[in-house]
């Protein structure tokens, strides 16, 4: 789904405060994910912009891309995690994981060990 249906679809979501897990997730074919969790629904998603090329390139190297088209972000619910303890605890050491290649995976080995996997990435 795109990101306006996920906020639409629950509006607990777009009221909710989130908890941003990084945005330099990268599966296995080099993709980019952000992660994030949404407190009043304790779903943790991932979020993936499918951007083919850029508009530009920032000082630092860095692709800049404007006006994405909603139908361009991609969201997947990957898990529940009913509190914020409990989603420290089961992605405890993600900062050390994230930039690694395929880190997604480590995220979802995390959810699935501790039975709290809705998807994979």
């Amino acid at each position: 789904m795109n990101i306006e249906e996920f906020y639409s679809a629950d509006e607990r979501r777009r009221q909710s405060p989130e908890i941003e897990l990084g945005t330099e997730w990268f599966d296995a074919k080099g993709n980019r994910y952000e992660l994030s969790w949404v407190e009043d629904t304790g779903e943790l998603y991932a979020m993936l912009e499918l951007v083919p090329e850029a508009d530009s390139w920032t000082p630092f190297g860095d692709i800049e891309v404007e006006d994405i088209p909603l139908d361009r972000v991609v969201v997947t619910v990957i898990g529940a995690v009913p509190t914020r303890e409990e989603l420290e605890s089961v992605l405890d050491g993600w900062q050390q994981e994230m930039a690694k290649p395929n880190g997604v995976a480590w995220v979802a080995e995390r959810l699935r060990a501790a039975g709290l996997a809705t998807s994979t990435v």
